[in-house]
């Protein structure tokens, strides 16, 4: 494991997921390769990479400090995005899984790590083309990391249900806001980083597990959150990618912010410890209800509101949304919790009122390249 590098203190950056559309029947298309070709000769070539299946890319934000700084820099990575996929006839779409594709029609993109995941995983490699927004948070110290690590688990269900953007699965509404989650769940390592105190007990961790031949490296862990070294920050994991950038723009800014708070705090926290106990349930919750979801607080000794809950830390993050220039977004989060509307209910609500789900994606590729219809809202 290399050596904890040091990052800028509450720098943000995103990586996103992308569907890759076929715009004559709205199923995914093996469009990967294509569609990097035709990026090469732009000047944002270096923020677009391949992802696990032919169907799919990732896009990658530069290091920013502030909201308004990172939904420029994703709009301009858009711009270049969806002018080459228009050039290719490809539609390019948000939300954390398809909603009719089969997962056996799937290939995997040909390079030398997707090829081994394949090896080792099986089916469950294809299955896994699902589509999050990933959120790394600079931190000062490998032990800020970790405290950061911990204490974010408490607010997982918060994430999974403002980013909320998978409601069907192979042409089925699931009941689930987010369904994608799932997919991740499956794999061993996944879930949450055990209870460590600091950066030396998780060297001495990751060091066990690498005696056993279970992990090679952090990319061997799924769990929802987990430090990142390299890159001197931790990486959020459990969002599904929102419909259109200024979501997933907003739900960066709300985890910068919140890790900010959760600094400010350190010292007068409790213990995270007990926050496990009822993780996994709490995680359910907010995969199956979203806003409507009831979890468990461990504080209280009781059952809340997980929308009164984000309505609350939102009011709380006030102070530090001032420093860090994210009250914008933070209202526009606000918002979207007070009239219990994610993108899994945009979705539904389209649907209900359509009938077809590939209406819903053609509306789905409108709204990520910000060209959406006035029928689809």
């Amino acid at each position: 494991m290399p050596a904890f590098k040091a990052g800028r203190a509450l720098s943000m950056g995103v990586e996103l997921e992308l569907q890759l559309v076929n715009l004559r029947d709205f199923d995914l298309t093996r469009g990967a390769e294509s569609l990097l070709s035709v990026l090469a000769r732009s000047p944002r070539a270096n923020n677009v990479k391949p992802e696990i299946t032919e169907s799919m890319i990732e896009v990658n934000s530069e290091v920013h400090t502030r909201h308004d700084d990172l939904l420029r820099d994703l709009a301009e990575v858009r711009a270049e995005l969806c002018a080459a996929a228009e050039k290719l006839n490809i539609g390019i779409a948000g939300g954390g899984a398809h909603p009719f594709h089969h997962w056996a029609q799937r290939r995997i993109f040909p390079t030398e790590r997707f090829s081994a995941l394949s090896e080792l995983y099986g089916y469950l490699a294809k299955q896994f083309t699902v589509f999050g927004q990933h959120i790394h948070i600079g931190c000062a110290g490998a032990d800020e990391a970790i405290h950061l690590t911990r204490q974010m688990a408490r607010f997982i269900p918060h994430l999974i249900a403002l980013a909320a953007a998978s409601p069907f699965s192979q042409g089925e509404d699931t009941a689930f806001d987010s369904s994608r989650l799932h997919a991740v769940s499956v794999f061993p390592l996944s879930g949450h980083m055990p209870p460590v105190a600091d950066w030396q007990a998780f060297t001495r961790y990751f060091d066990r597990m690498a005696g056993f031949g279970i992990v090679r490296s952090m990319k061997d862990f799924y769990w929802d959150v987990r430090p990142k070294p390299e890159f001197g920050t931790i990486e959020i994991r459990v969002c599904d990618t929102p419909l259109d950038i200024e979501t997933a723009a907003a739900i960066a800014a709300f985890a910068q912010t919140l890790c900010a708070w959760l600094e400010d705090q350190r010292g007068t926290q409790e213990d995270a410890a007990e926050d496990s106990n009822v993780y996994d349930y709490n995680r359910f919750q907010a995969c199956r209800f979203g806003f409507a979801a009831q979890i468990a607080d461990v504080r209280s000794g009781r059952s809340v509101s997980l929308r009164s809950e984000i309505l609350a830390i939102l009011e709380r993050l006030g102070a530090c949304a001032e420093r860090l220039g994210s009250e914008r977004a933070l209202a526009f989060l606000r918002a979207r919790a007070t009239a219990e509307l994610n993108d899994a209910q945009w979705m539904r609500t389209l649907n209900a009122r359509n009938g077809s789900l590939a209406d819903v994606v053609r509306a789905m590729c409108e709204r990520w390249c910000g060209r959406e219809s006035p029928g689809s809202r």
